[in-house]
């Protein structure tokens, strides 16, 4: 007999259990209008992930019991509906990472965890105990298991499950967003679950948390690994696929997206899910005229609203009249408040400030540091007085040097390109102009510039961004040495500046802001280098 299956791709809050609960309900209720047997919903879609240490509070634990006891009793009605929740789980002393069937007002049957991922930005080891147990449950004659998350990335629990007779695996995830992750998803799952000769059910968790973004693009392979239906990606979503002697049908596939459209649909679902979610009314952006504060401009109109969205001119001593035009044009395409602050008057009162101690002095990177950090302070008190959020516009290659100044374009509370290479700029700036063209062509042509002293470009202090960009991703994403470096053709000097100057910076990262994550290494959780250290390579 057949059963319908939905996935139910949803955007849950960490610690919202009302909120959360609400959402699960809902799909399961349209679900069940249209045909479904089975819900199945994402990893800790309960209580939102990752909960970090609020899973070290019993309270969140009883807390969550009882909502997912309240879920379950809300939908005693739908007779016969099997809605696969997400959950923690206290029980004897140890904590698990856990999924539970709710059946008819009752909870059926749980699952728990076993392969606890900590690696990456993972760190389950620290919360969770892990279990060995299988649980499999029938429905109209069919036969289903569940895994977790990472337990489908070994072949071992799908085999147990597959050895109690599942013919189809039910896995709820939280698997976040990387690039190219999708790819790696599927051929793995491919590899440890139909290569047991099971059809997989992968329902995956969408929206952003703090630096992760969860992409959804849920998916169904049947036995043989063919990939049968894909949901949405970077949206809520709900599809239903009917499964015959255990084989799924096939949907229509949605198109692959490019890497330049992916990453923009991450960058803004993390800005609209961190300003929304964290209750800012909107968000104010320091705009220089330069490619950096274009493309975090066009962002943050696009996540939440032209209405939410103002734009700052703070024009120095040194500022370009085409910073000054082009940043006018781009907010008039936009349709954001714009406001200029000219910063000369501040400038020369910190420097008169400062003369009697700078004495005899050369002018040098510390003037151009004040008027960075008037620009922020400046910034702040916009924000203090408004409660909008600063989001601040630096990108990877800049975070990786230094080439920012502390307290200065760092003040924010999101870092919006922070995993975003300079050379990638570039390009998501062209993607964006490919759908409307918003960001003026001449601040894409032009050298880029911080324009702190006259006459200045920032390949006066960095290696061209092709290089720069090709030591970083080889040295910091990729974890290659220095001889690798040098074998892959890069200059010795470039190599050894670049290098000296990611290590020397760790102080300055530590500070900054978070962002959201886009690579498979990102400064932040995934980079985890000491301060203080006197080792070299």
């Amino acid at each position: 007999m057949p059963v319908t299956v939905a996935l139910a791709q949803i955007n849950s809050t960490v610690g919202d259990l009302a909120g959360n609960s609400a959402r699960i309900a809902d799909c399961a209720r349209r679900g069940a209008g249209q045909g479904a047997d089975i819900v199945v919903t994402p990893e800790l879609s309960l209580v939102g992930y990752p909960p970090e240490d609020l899973l070290l509070r019993r309270s969140f634990y009883a807390k969550s019991q009882q909502a997912l006891q309240a879920l379950a009793e809300s939908l005693s009605d739908l007779a016969g509906l099997h809605l696969v929740v997400g959950h923690p789980l206290a029980e004897d002393d140890r904590q698990y990472n856990a999924a539970s069937v709710l059946c008819e007002g009752r909870i059926v049957a749980t699952y728990r965890k076993h392969s606890l991922p900590n690696y990456t930005v993972f760190d389950e080891k620290r919360y969770f105990d892990a279990a060995d147990d299988v649980c499999t449950f029938d429905v109209k004659g069919t036969r289903f298991a569940i895994n977790i998350c990472e337990d489908t990335w070994y072949a071992g629990m799908p085999r147990k499950a597959r050895e109690q007779g599942a013919q189809v695996l039910l896995v709820p995830n939280a698997s976040p967003y990387h690039m190219h992750k999708q790819h790696l998803r599927v051929d793995t799952l491919r590899e440890n679950v139909s290569g047991q000769g099971m059809a997989l059910v992968y329902a995956n968790l969408v929206g952003a948390q703090d630096e992760l973004v969860f992409d959804g693009s849920s998916f169904v392979l049947d036995a043989d690994g063919a990939l049968c239906a894909q949901l949405a990606s970077f949206g809520e979503d709900l599809a239903l696929v009917r499964f015959t002697d255990g084989q799924p049908e096939e949907l229509p596939l949605p198109e692959p997206l490019a890497i330049e459209a992916q990453v923009y649909a991450a960058l803004v679902l993390g800005v609209r899910d961190y300003v929304g979610k964290n209750g800012f009314p909107g968000a104010i952006i320091g705009l220089s005229g330069g490619v950096d504060s274009a493309l975090t401009l066009a962002i943050a109109v696009d996540a939440l609203g032209a209405d939410k969205v103002c734009a700052v001119m703070m024009p120095s001593p040194y500022t370009a009249e085409i910073s000054w035009i082009d940043s006018r044009d781009m907010a008039a395409r936009l349709g954001v408040r714009y406001d200029e602050i000219p910063i000369a008057d501040c400038f020369d009162a910190f420097r008169r400030s400062l003369s009697p101690l700078f004495t005899g002095l050369p002018e040098d990177t510390t003037e151009e540091n004040l008027q960075a950090r008037i620009r922020g302070t400046l910034l702040m008190a916009l924000s203090n007085k408004s409660g909008a959020i600063v989001l601040t516009t630096g990108n990877k290659s800049e975070m990786a040097t230094g080439y920012c100044t502390l307290y200065g374009d760092m003040a924010g509370g999101y870092a919006v390109i922070k995993d975003i290479a300079k050379t990638l700029v570039y390009r998501l700036c062209d993607y964006r102009n490919g759908m409307s063209e918003v960001i003026p062509r001449r601040i894409l042509t032009r050298p880029p510039s911080a324009e702190l002293r006259p006459n200045q470009v920032d390949q006066d202090s960095l290696p061209p961004y092709e290089v720069l960009d090709g030591i970083l991703k080889l040295y910091m994403e990729e974890g290659q040495g220095v001889a690798e470096l040098l074998a892959a053709g890069y200059r010795k000097d470039d190599v050894d500046r670049i290098t000296r100057l990611i290590k020397i910076n760790e102080y300055k990262r530590r500070q900054a802001p978070v962002g959201p994550r886009v690579t498979h290494r990102a400064f932040g959780r995934d980079w985890r280098y000491p301060i203080t250290s006197t080792f070299k390579e």
